[in-house]
């Protein structure tokens, strides 16, 4: 758990520094580290059954056997961006929803490519099995299902998406309209205004 632990956090502070312009020290990554051991540490056993999704451990959640995450991002030009992920159970009920903010980015295939990674990254940090991924980018969603990563501004991202996704077999990826991601939408609005 240690070594995935370690990896995990490099990785995260890796995107803070690239994507988001945070600079922090070694001391800083020793405590995230620390952290995420002691967390990963609480979860419970059923988390790591394979095969399945793992039990959401919020009190009067359901568990639930496939998932959809819907994501979509918002952008202020000249300024920054942000991005909604939400996880919606069976019944289309909303289980868990985030937000996140980018500095200095206000590219919008840029932003909602960033934001399908997030919501990827999130998903298999928590384990979830089966997972289908919509989202109202349809030049992007395109390219990735045709594994079409060639593109200047975010082809190595399209192309990691594109290995995650093939190493999940029970990741997939739809296009939906905007009116059936409004929920994706109006979250990343929200994460947007703060």
């Amino acid at each position: 758990m240690a070594v995935v632990a370690v990896l995990w956090r490099i990785w995260k502070s890796r995107n803070w520094v690239v994507f988001e312009g945070k600079q922090f020290g070694f001391p800083t990554l020793m405590r995230q580290f620390h952290q995420q051991c002691a967390e990963w540490e609480r979860l419970p056993a059923e988390r790591a059954t394979p095969g399945r999704n793992p039990v959401l451990h919020s009190p009067g959640l359901p568990e639930v056997s496939s998932l959809v995450c819907m994501w979509d991002g918002a952008t202020r030009a000249g300024s920054h961006s942000a991005g909604g992920m939400v996880l919606l159970g069976p019944h289309r009920e909303i289980l868990l929803a985030q937000g996140v903010q980018y500095r200095s980015m206000d590219d919008p295939r840029v932003v909602e490519t960033l934001v399908l990674r997030e919501a990827l990254c999130w998903c298999v940090a928590n384990g979830f099995q089966e997972v289908r991924f919509e989202g109202d980018a349809k030049v992007i969603i395109d390219k990735i299902n045709q594994a079409e990563t060639r593109d200047s501004r975010v082809g190595m991202i399209l192309a990691e998406i594109r290995r995650c996704i093939d190493n999940h077999p029970g990741y997939s990826l739809r296009f939906v309209g905007r009116s059936n991601n409004r929920v994706a939408h109006a979250v990343a609005r929200k994460a947007l205004s703060l």
